[in-house]
């Protein structure tokens, strides 16, 4: 699909500027959660205003990085002795949040509640906590709950927001619709459909009678109350569905997809930004980590080291005078000079698939393999660099 992006932004750095919720999404393992808060971080401390970074990914990976020891529901700013200790005097703030899934629920339900008698029935319903916990599609609802109800409260000027791995982000763009269908849906009006009534139809009797005697009556009464307390909040279910994905679709959001070059996640995130495309979902950025250096591309480099893998002997009588007459010589860097063609070819191959890929965003940035892992708020802010370029 040809699409004209000639005044969208060219730049991650002009892409934060311009919009208000990044969300960030790609396969597990490929740098995500890390991508994310490196946004954040490089646009509190050039950009300005307020920054939130939201992860409703499971893993905790966040808070060592931001300073932070821990942190949940409530959104806690990072201190200042982080940046201090990176180096640098941030222009904005920095906030950090994780998704809480029982307090969101909790909240949810408080909010859309008819009445304080429901909302406490709701809470006070055994089931409660085991449904909301495992319910299909809950975790990823509530998190788009939470996501619309920060940035309507407009706390922040730019939200970042780590979903989990690419399959379940799109269990999350699908969630506020398949909640508002489940509520509605057929199956669900025939469970509670007794339970409204003391007169059970002859069709549903024989069914009830073996429920009951498995499960045992308190139990369906149980799911009954619950589902038919639940239904009463249906309307502002739908309301708030609709608003989330129109919420998605604006112009105030965009998609950076985060991705290495490894063929499972490149495919994985090649499915995800032609997905983003077909929905007409704002696709900013391709964000490729643990690309190997534009240096492994260099014709003379790989000239040279052909050479050194035809005839070593040249380049050892030249190092000889410096690290000695070991015999080993030759054959180390005959080895090097192979090492060095295989990763040519490896990045050759790579600027190619890279090339392939960079056909649908607008903005295309690397990270090269990093020596270490990222512990803290310097290293967000090294990878930050190599995303703002």
């Amino acid at each position: 699909m040809a699409v004209d992006r000639s005044d969208e932004p060219s730049t991650i750095e002009s892409l934060a500027a311009a919009k208000e919720i990044l969300v960030s999404t790609g396969s597990g393992g490929v740098g995500k959660t890390t991508t994310a808060a490196a946004i954040g971080a490089m646009a509190a401390t050039h950009l300005g205003g307020k920054v939130l970074v939201l992860t409703v990914d499971p893993a905790r990976r966040l808070a060592n990085a931001l300073g932070l020891e821990r942190f949940g529901n409530a959104e806690r700013r990072v201190p200042d002795e982080a940046f201090s200790e990176a180096g640098v005097t941030p222009r904005g703030e920095l906030w950090a949040a994780m998704l809480d899934t029982k307090q969101s629920w909790d909240d949810l339900i408080a909010r859309h509640a008819p009445d304080p008698d429901t909302r406490d029935a709701i809470l006070a319903n055994p089931l409660y906590n085991n449904l909301t916990g495992k319910f299909i599609q809950g975790h990823d609802y509530v998190a788009m709950e939470r996501l619309y109800e920060i940035y309507t409260s407009g706390r922040y000027d730019l939200i970042v927001v780590d979903t989990p791995p690419t399959r379940n982000a799109i269990d999350f763009l699908d969630a506020p619709e398949r909640m508002a269908d489940f509520f509605s849906s057929r199956l669900l009006r025939w469970l509670i459909a007794p339970y409204r009534s003391s007169i059970i139809g002859f069709a549903s009797k024989p069914f009830y009678s073996v429920a009951d005697r498995i499960l045992g009556s308190q139990f369906l009464s149980d799911i009954a109350e619950f589902f038919i307390l639940f239904q009463s909040m249906y309307d502002g279910f739908v309301e708030r569905a609709n608003a989330v994905n129109q919420l998605l679709g604006s112009s105030s959001t965009s998609f950076v997809v985060v991705s290495t070059l490894e063929a499972a996640p490149a495919r994985e995130a090649g499915f995800f930004m032609e997905l983003l495309v077909e929905r007409r979902l704002n696709l900013g950025a391709l964000v490729l980590n643990k690309v190997l250096p534009d240096f492994m591309r260099d014709r003379k480099g790989a000239k040279a080291a052909r050479e050194l893998c035809a005839d070593p002997e040249p380049a050892a009588r030249a190092l000889r005078p410096v690290v000695g007459d070991d015999p080993s010589l030759e054959r180390v860097l005959g080895e090097l000079g192979e090492n060095f063609a295989n990763f040519a070819v490896v990045a050759a191959r790579e600027a190619e698939q890279r090339a392939e890929m960079a056909r649908l965003p607008d903005v295309v940035a690397t990270v090269p393999a990093l020596d270490e892992d990222v512990a803290d708020l310097s290293g967000l802010l090294r990878i930050g660099e190599h995303l703002w370029r």
